[in-house]
Order: structure tokens, then C-alpha cells, then sequence
């Protein structure tokens, strides 16, 4: 199977990252045509008719969201989300290292439709490079003068600065990422106030993904008509998938939405080594609901993984063959949001903190299927009840991974028990052993 490459279209280029190159293939014409020949709110509108959701997990339509910035002359913020974080998630990395100038562009767009003339880069700090290839990018576009004051002529002002965040999961929730922004301690915010109303500095704050405003040059200069072409009715365009774990070819793959999961991780990825079969997959990151083999047959869009019972969130699919135990994928996943959780509310903090001792106590053969019933219902008791959905985040999958594989649970416990009555056993012969020995 052949890729659907139009984000990705001349991602291989050479020096792509320069911003000569970049304007031969195209580049900063779609700004140009933005901020010179149509005004902020029909760019508003036409992101709206395109179906552009958001690629970072949410998937919550770009033009409805930079419509709700409000009006009027203020100071209005723009934040790309570049804080990848999610386990399985490596797109935007690729995306800011090859094409840093198509964000740029999506950027100063975006900022111009919703009114915004100061723009930040949160990146991860642990994208060292592709920060430094973000800064060479900005210089280039500065000195352009398609970055500050009056650009090409327009009357608009965007300026933009790229922000090295410290590695912390929570910055990359948009509340969390803005108190780091301000030089606070990375934690959530309360909402409401929404970002759109009350964010960055207390100012209208519009927050989107790398993926999501790299898209946006692609509409203004394709149409709306255009990008919707491709993808389904509620599932426009296309979408970079990062794919990992037991597969033969992990790695970024661009698909039209809506073309079966099976085609992405057995046509594109390989499938999982010779002689194994898939015993689940996450289709959007560590923190989705896990689904099964027979589940691979489904569109691979926002509405059917949602109808599944799990979300295609941000586009990232990790794959768990038959070798792989499950209660070893639930604990390492636990253990990775009880280090991540930033301790602010109770169910996140202590939920997350006791869902890793209870898989412990499995793993170690010490549990019993009760405790897989008490585990459950804590799961259930953890979504929808914290002050971000990092609690979620592990609640959905560990949730579901008890629900969907409870028998291989039980008999992972058995075995354990087993192993440990066999340990002590021995144990116990060898020292009286040892003492009559001495």
C-alpha cells in the first residue's frame, strides 16, 4: 500500500528546512494570499468549511476554535503546541525538523485569522534539534520580513518566539503549557475561563497542535473544497501516523482518514515479526483504550475509533503482539503517568499512585480476582474526575485492558503465584540445608 502524502509531499527534499528551498516548492504563497487578499474572518470560514481538526488528540475543529477569540484591540496570543509528549507520538518532530517553515506559515496565518499578534513555540525540551532548526527557520522568516511588524505589506504584526519547555508530560495539556509559558510551575488550570478567553497573560489565547497549523497553508492555498476531498464526511483530510511497537516498519506514515487501520499496520508498517499475531493496539497514543485484532477492519477516523470505544487522539498507533503480557504493558503505562502526574488533584495523584501498587501486587502473584474488580471500578471512578485528563489518560487503558483481557489476567496472577510458592519451597529446603552445613 502507498502512502497519501500531501503534508509530507516533499518531506524528503533536500535542505527543505531552508527557506530558499522552501519557497521554491511553494512556501509563504498561501500567507501571501491570506493576508493580502482575504480578510481574517473569511479565513476563519474557510478553515471552518475544510473539516481541519485538530491533530493533536482533541481533534476539535480549527476554525470553530480560532473563531471563539473574541474581537477587539487587544493583545491576543497564539501557542503551537509543540510539547510531543505522548508515548508513541513522533510526528510533529519529524514535521519541525524537515519543514519548519510550513509551521512558520501556519503560524503567522493562523494568528492573523484570530486576531493574535503574538506567537509562541512551546517545544519539548528535549527536541534539542529541532529547536536549533526553529530558531535558524524564525532568523530566516524575520529577515524575509514575514515575521514582525507590517508583513509583506498587510498591515499585520506576528511576532514569534520559540519556548524550550523541561521535559514535563502535564505541559503539553494547553493550561499546563501556559503557566510553564509564564515561567510558573507546569500545573492545570481550572476551566472555565477557557483559553479563548483568559489565557496566556490572561489574554485570548488560541492553542493548536504542530500537525494542525501545518495544515493550514495546505487549505488556504488548496480551498476548503480541496482538503475535504479526501478523508471522510466528519474526518477531513489526511493524517501523519507515527507507528511503533511489535511492528516490521515502525515509523511516520501519512494516510487518507478512513482507509481501514488494517492497511496502515499490516500494509504500511509490516505487521507484527513472522509468526506473532496482534493482541491489541492503542489507535491514538499510550492513553487510548486499547482495541483487538477484529477491530483492525474498522475506517481509521475520529468518528470510528470513537465508536469503537477508544479515540484516535494523536495519531499515534502502537502495536502489542501475543508475546508481549498485558499486565506488563498496564504497569509500565501506570508507572509512566504516576511519574508524569504533577500531584495538583486528588484522583490523578493518588489514583494513578495506587493503580501501579495494585499491578505490582498482580505481577508479584499476590493479588486476587477481586482486586482486578476493586482496580476496575477505581479506573471509573478516576475519569472525567480530575483537573486535566492525565488521570484519564491512564484510567481509559488500564480500564480497558482489564475488561477485554481479565482472563489473562487471572492466569498472569496464578502463574506468579505459582512461581513464588515454588520460590519459597525451595527456599525452605535449602536452609536448614545451609545451617547443618555451618
Amino acid at each position: 500500500m502507498a502512502e497519501t502524502r500531501i503534508l509530507l509531499e516533499n518531506i524528503d527534499e533536500p535542505d527543505l528546512h531552508r527557506i530558499d528551498v522552501y519557497e521554491r516548492l511553494g512556501g509563504y504563497r498561501a500567507m501571501r494570499k491570506a493576508l493580502t487578499e482575504m480578510e481574517p474572518e473569511a479565513i476563519v470560514e474557510e478553515l471552518k468549511a475544510s473539516g481541519l481538526r485538530g491533530r493533536g488528540g482533541a481533534g476539535f475543529s480549527m476554525g470553530m476554535k480560532a473563531g471563539f477569540m473574541p474581537k477587539g484591540a487587544m493583545d491576543k496570543y497564539l501557542c503551537c503546541n509543540a510539547d510531543e509528549s505522548e508515548p508513541g507520538t513522533f510526528k510533529d518532530r519529524l514535521l519541525m525538523q524537515k519543514n519548519p517553515h510550513r509551521l512558520i506559515e501556519g503560524i503567522i496565518i493562523g494568528a492573523v485569522a484570530a486576531g493574535a499578534n503574538r506567537a509562541f513555540i512551546y517545544i519539548r525540551g528535549e527536541y534539542v534539534l529541532q529547536a536549533d532548526v526553529l530558531d535558524a527557520a524564525l532568523k530566516e522568516a524575520y529577515e524575509r520580513g514575514y515575521l514582525g511588524e507590517n508583513i509583506v505589506g498587510s498591515g499585520h504584526d506576528v511576532s514569534l518566539v520559540v519556548h524550550r519547555g523541561a521535559g514535563a508530560y502535564i505541559c503539553g495539556e494547553e493550561t499546563g503549557l501556559l503557566d510553564s509559558l509564564e515561567g510558573k510551575r507546569g500545573n492545570p488550570r481550572l476551566k472555565p475561563p477557557f483559553p479563548a478567553n483568559q489565557g496566556l497573560y490572561q489574554g485570548p489565547t488560541l492553542i493548536n497542535n504542530v500537525e494542525t497549523l501545518s495544515n493550514v497553508p495546505l487549505v488556504i492555498a488548496g480551498g476548503a473544497d480541496w482538503f475535504k476531498s479526501r478523508g471522510t464526511e466528519q474526518s477531513a483530510g489526511t493524517k501523519v501516523v507515527s507507528v511503533s511497537g511489535n511492528v516490521q516498519r515502525p515509523g511516520n506514515y501519512e494516510i487518507e482518514l478512513g482507509i481501514p487501520a488494517r492497511e496502515i499496520i499490516y500494509g504500511l508498517a509490516g505487521g507484527p515479526p513472522p509468526g506473532r499475531k496482534v493482541k491489541c493496539w492503542f489507535p491514538g497514543g499510550s492513553s487510548a483504550p486499547v482495541l483487538l485484532e477484529e477491530d483492525l477492519d474498522r475506517p481509521y477516523s475520529f468518528e470510528s475509533m470513537a465508536e469503537a470505544g477508544s479515540m484516535l487522539g494523536s495519531g499515534a498507533i502502537i502495536v502489542v503482539d501475543d508475546s508481549v503480557p498485558i499486565v506488563s504493558v498496564a504497569l509500565r503505562l501506570a508507572e509512566f503517568y504516576r511519574h508524569e502526574s504533577c500531584g495538583k488533584c486528588v484522583p490523578c495523584r493518588e489514583g494513578t499512585n495506587w493503580t501501579v501498587k495494585m499491578l505490582e501486587r498482580i505481577d508479584a502473584g499476590e493479588g486476587t480476582p477481586m482486586d482486578l474488580d476493586i482496580m476496575a471500578e477505581v479506573q471509573t471512578n478516576i475519569i472525567g474526575n480530575c483537573l486535566c485528563v492525565l488521570g484519564d489518560s491512564m484510567a481509559m487503558p488500564v480500564g480497558s485492558m482489564i475488561k477485554k483481557f481479565r482472563p489473562e489476567f487471572e492466569a498472569h496472577m496464578e502463574a506468579a503465584r505459582e512461581r513464588a510458592d515454588r520460590l519459597s519451597i525451595e527456599l525452605g529446603v535449602a536452609a536448614p540445608a545451609a545451617d547443618e552445613a555451618a
